[in-house]
């Protein structure tokens, strides 16, 4: 996974990339620590940064790419990484296109995180305050005056690689007003769709069921559905079958054995029930 996260001061780019970086175990590229690091090491790139450091001078564009293009070629950059703080402006970001691409590797996103800025002042505001209160020291760079001096700078330098990355079909916006939570699914989401991390695996025994259903023998269908029509016929005929009962009942009652000069009457009567029981079971059945 190779990214890159756009944002203004305190849109929320170091937390989402923190997690990213404890996810997916990739390396988070932070342009200060590279010189400091290339500074400390001495190498060659590093010792030209010194120098200029220690006049109070920027570093000029080629030497921090040429600190970059030292550091993709560590060992722990195979799982890929997550520039913060660079490019910062247009032709930076066009040096760096022309090194990935020297270098063959493949920009996979550019992250935007878009926020409101009078909410960021507010949100400033709002914790200097609390601070305060609570008799706590605020750093001088963390005061709404020093916020909306950063966030001037980033409209006019860095909010054109906006567009830049736009045009060339990398860029996704992501609004960073919603709930860290809700930002770091939003950006999962992203990398997703654009092939940077695999999609999230179907739970095994979710497979395994969906598996058997599918596989299911045809022959085994046509058993469940011939079971069930049967069944269905046997609700069907009960009320038949319960009216023929009653019927062979009244025959039985009228046929009993009766002595004397009752024989005749008791047969006649006999078959005057069944007779009846069997109009009856008729007439429910053309009701039917």
């Amino acid at each position: 996974m190779r990214l890159i996260l756009l944002g203004p001061p305190g849109a929320g780019k170091g937390t989402q990339a923190q997690r990213l970086v404890q996810k997916y175990g990739i390396v988070q590229l932070s342009t200060g620590e590279m010189l400091r690091a290339a500074v400390a090491a001495q190498t060659p790139v590093g010792l030209q940064a010194k120098d200029i450091m220690a006049s109070g001078s920027l570093v000029p564009d080629e030497i921090v790419i040429g600190i970059i293009s030292d550091r993709l070629d560590q060992p722990d950059m195979k799982n890929g990484f997550i520039l913060d703080g660079f490019p910062r402006t247009v032709p930076q970001a066009a040096a760096l296109d022309d090194l990935l691409k020297k270098k063959h590797i493949k920009l996979d996103a550019v992250i935007e995180l878009r926020v409101n800025e009078s909410a960021l002042l507010n949100r400033v505001e709002t914790r200097v305050a609390e601070m305060q209160a609570r008799g706590e020291e605020v750093r001088i760079d963390d005061t709404p005056e020093v916020l909306s001096k950063r966030l001037a700078s980033y409209r006019s330098m860095t909010e054109p690689l906006i567009h830049y990355y736009s045009e060339r079909r990398k860029l996704a916006t992501v609004d960073g007003m919603m709930t860290i939570e809700q930002v770091t699914r939003e950006i999962n989401r992203i990398l997703t769709a654009v092939g940077a991390v695999e999609p999230k695996a179907v739970p095994a025994r979710k497979a395994r069921g969906a598996a058997r259903k599918t596989a299911m023998p045809a022959g085994k269908k046509a058993a469940k559905t011939a079971k069930k029509a049967v069944k269905q016929a046997r609700k069907a005929a009960k009320p038949a079958s319960k009216a023929a009962k009653k019927v062979g009942k009244a025959g039985r009652r009228a046929a009993s054995p009766v002595r004397g000069r009752g024989a005749g009457k008791a047969k006649k009567a006999a078959k005057k029930a069944v007779r009846k029981a069997a109009e009856k079971v008729t007439k429910k059945r053309a009701k039917r």
